[in-house]
């Protein structure tokens, strides 16, 4: 019997050289700081695993690098200026944050570390953290490792580098449930650096554009129709001059610059990938992202799962509804002010006695645009939409149970209309502190009896989903006009928040 050998056991771990903490009074130099140190640290990674791979595999050594970390400490109660949702701590004591991708978050972290030195009069301090860098964290956007150059290591990628951690990837912070072990520093932000790393991975692969052409005002939506008309919009938009957008970024990161008929740069995936995002761009991120997340609560949690890490302003769902009330016509659209949960995606983070409020910036928002868009206001407004209560199930075909309980369900909460996500996109937005809202159009009423014949679908999706869509793009650019401490709800925060928005 072949006698079986096993490696000796590691017992040497090479990092880069230690990295002193620092104290700033600047932000921006803060910043600097940590993209240099994060820069550092993932080339170290990168270049000792294109070493092994190219020698073959030194089997004797474990390589090893740190996510930076950002730190603040504050010693008095003395009350800051609260009015603002976020950039203040709420009682003295340490508080850090890890931190990845600095470039790539270079106008956030700058804005919220200049609140907090504002707020409270002190210095941010850079360091090293405690918390290893995944090797598969550390490879730049776009790297393709040849398998056979993995394969030439003699040992498993496991014992020689980090590998992602699930037990550290997850949404305590922001659920609230985080508890804080004695001695340990209180976290400054809602989400951990591997958590975010872990997201970024996760954006690219559902919706193939890169993280840093998202921009900070969110469309979601649940039918094809609409990203079409997104689509023809803004390439008209780029070949006219971009009216006040810089770019327009399709799938596979393809580029259509403001003045160019056609893309630049980029190529277009084989398939469209599971939720496809493109991007009309502004500065600083400023312009409109819009996602095809398909059907279901399912794709609506898991997009907002990873969108979140990058800190939107605002995100609003715009898609399709059965309308549950006999007033209602085709075409009709629906403001949610409230939501009933039926998705049961999200009982496990956010149990269903949570109220789900409705945002006032977002709500008048949405109604402003309606109204300058159809040229109705006042009363008359009434006719052609209604605010009211949305319900959201995860049984695309409801219709076929037994009608007494849902439709009774559906009486007792005064739901006027029914779909698959915009509740789980709300809630989410409530659970990350992401401002959101619902505009929804009337497509079919199934209680009445009233659906769309063969031909009409086409006719009424043609004209319904223009106009629908020119109403969320024009809330968004209202949305994106308004002064951000404004827009930012204190309602959404907790009685213990990180400084961090």
């Amino acid at each position: 019997m072949e006698k079986r050998i096993y490696p000796q056991a590691i017992e040497s771990v090479v990092m880069p050289e230690p990295f002193g903490r620092q104290s700033f009074d600047s932000a921006e130099k803060a910043v600097a700081a940590l993209q240099l140190l994060y820069d550092r640290n993932t080339k170290f990674l990168r270049d000792a695993f294109s070493a092994l791979a190219a020698a073959g595999g030194d089997s004797s050594k474990r390589y090893r690098a740190f996510y930076p970390e950002i730190g603040v400490t504050t010693s008095s109660f003395t009350q800051v200026d609260s009015r603002q949702a976020y950039g203040h701590m709420p009682t003295p004591g340490h508080f850090a944050t890890t931190i990845t991708q600095p470039h790539l978050f270079e106008s956030y972290l700058v804005e919220q570390l200049r609140l907090i030195m504002r707020n409270h009069g002190v210095s941010v301090t850079v360091s090293e953290s405690t918390t290893p860098i995944p090797l598969h964290f550390a490879f730049l956007e776009g790297t393709y490792v040849d398998g056979a150059a993995a394969e030439r290591i003699k040992r498993p990628i496991r014992d020689l580098f980090d590998v992602p951690d699930l037990d550290g990837t997850d949404d305590q912070i922001a659920n609230g449930t985080f508890e804080v072990a004695f001695g340990e520093p209180r976290p400054l932000a809602p989400f951990t650096a591997q958590r975010i790393d872990y997201s970024l991975h996760r954006m690219t692969h559902y919706t193939a554009t890169s993280p840093q052409h998202f921009q900070n005002f969110v469309l979601f939506t649940n039918y094809q129709f609409y990203i079409d008309e997104f689509v023809a919009r803004a390439r008209e938009l780029m070949e006219k001059g971009g009216g006040g957008y810089a770019e327009f970024v399709e799938p596979g990161n393809v580029v259509t610059r403001a003045g160019q008929s056609s893309p630049s740069e980029g190529v277009g995936p084989q398939r469209l990938p599971q939720m496809p995002a493109y991007h009309l761009k502004k500065p600083n991120h400023g312009g409109i992202t819009m996602v095809n997340i398909g059907v279901g609560p399912s794709n609506a949690k898991t997009i907002t799962d990873h969108v979140a890490v990058l800190r939107p302003h605002a995100w609003v769902m715009l898609g399709h509804c059965a309308g549950l009330r006999n007033t209602q016509a085709l075409g009709d659209y629906v403001l949610a002010h409230a939501y009933v949960r039926e998705d049961h995606v999200l009982d496990d983070d956010l149990p269903v006695w949570v109220p789900i409020p409705p945002l006032a910036e977002i709500q008048v928002a949405l109604q402003e645009a309606v109204a300058e868009v159809t040229g109705l206001s006042g009363y008359d407004l009434k006719r052609i939409m209604r605010t009211g209560t949305v319900a959201t199930i995860d049984n695309r075909n409801w219709e076929l149970r037994d009608q007494r309980g849902p439709v009774q369900r559906l009486s007792q909460s005064r739901a006027i209309a029914l779909d698959m996500e915009s509740a789980t996109i709300a809630a989410n937005g409530f659970r990350f502190r992401v401002p959101y809202g619902t505009l929804l159009c009337v497509s079919d009423k199934p209680l009445h009896g009233e659906l769309k014949l063969p031909g009409m679908a086409t006719e009424f999706y043609k004209r319904q989903v223009a106009q629908h869509l020119t109403i969320g793009i024009r809330a968004m650019e209202k949305l994106a006009e308004m002064p951000m401490e404004r827009l930012h709800s204190r309602k959404l925060r907790s009685f213990s928040e990180t400084a961090f928005q």
